[in-house]
């Protein structure tokens, strides 16, 4: 079977650089500017292809190491390409953040955007990572997305993907059952409401500060909405439905976007919220 280019995106998580325009980038400048003082060494977790660690470099030319922890090889390859120019400043480690492996580097500022409900139920394992990571008066810099979810744990993204699954011909109340059956936690669910979170995060560390804005995310057309989702999602969504329809789900999820957008004005709003995080001793599960 011949891919589509949405399917071989998707099956990569390539093309992220234009993607990540959509919603990553604001993420990524509103952690920068909460950096302080003249950082040594930066830990992005779930670094992908490199703009924050590029970002930070730029922005701080005390950084001695910006240090990049990714599971993507795609991801990874891209990465490497452009932070090359800045050489022995920077290093790249492939790493599954559900159970990263200790790194030599004790950090002044870790960095992670848009990544903590990838790693759920075991989000304390990163945490406890981070805590273990942080040099001292160092600061964990967190973005978590809180989309509203309604009686199965659908929201956000979910409810774009239950649109294009009705309009492919599933029932809407059966999608819920259809996305257990195939193993797929809805993305509401795996983000945790702010007040869960905030009471698994004062496990492991002091909560300095917290700032919140909506994250508003507005589309040109259908197939810009297509590539971000498969960008940002790869098949994680279109593994329910067999393969022979995986083009058919990307392109129907576009026209959701679409749709969304000539009558809304945008495709989605949620809450985003930037953690300021400092290290607890002898906290943690």
């Amino acid at each position: 079977m011949t891919l589509s280019d949405t399917e071989a995106q998707a099956r990569t998580l390539g093309g992220y650089d234009d993607a990540s325009r959509l919603r990553q980038v604001h993420d990524r400048d509103w952690v920068l500017d909460r950096v302080t003082g003249e950082p040594g060494v930066l830990v992005d977790l779930g670094s992908g292809i490199g703009q924050l660690l590029e970002a930070a470099l730029e922005r701080f030319p005390s950084l001695r190491s910006a240090v990049g922890l990714e599971r993507s090889a795609h991801r990874i390859a891209e990465a490497t390409a452009r932070l090359r120019p800045y050489g022995a400043r920077v290093a790249l480690h492939p790493a599954d953040l559900t159970a990263p492996a200790p790194l030599p580097y004790r950090a002044d500022v870790v960095t992670m955007t848009s990544v903590l409900h990838w790693l759920y139920p075991v989000e304390h394992r990163v945490l406890a990572w981070v805590r273990d990571h942080l040099a001292p008066g160092g600061s964990f810099l967190l973005t978590t997305y809180h989309p509203a979810r309604d009686a199965h744990g659908l929201g956000g993204e979910d409810d774009l993907v239950r649109a294009a699954l009705t309009g492919l011909g599933v029932p809407p109340e059966a999608v819920p059952e259809l996305l257990d059956d195939r193993g797929v936690l809805p993305i509401a669910t795996r983000t945790r409401p702010a007040d869960e979170l905030g009471e698994l995060l004062a496990g492991f560390f002091t909560v300095e500060e917290w700032w919140e804005r909506e994250a508003v995310v507005t589309v040109r057309d259908a197939a810009q909405y297509e590539h971000f989702h498969a960008a940002t999602f790869g098949d994680y969504y279109a593994s329910v439905l067999d393969p022979a329809l995986h083009a058919d789900f990307y392109r129907a999820v576009g026209r959701v976007a679409e749709e969304r957008q000539r009558t809304l004005g945008r495709v989605s709003a949620m809450p985003v919220r930037l953690w300021r995080l400092t290290a607890r001793t002898g906290g943690g599960a």
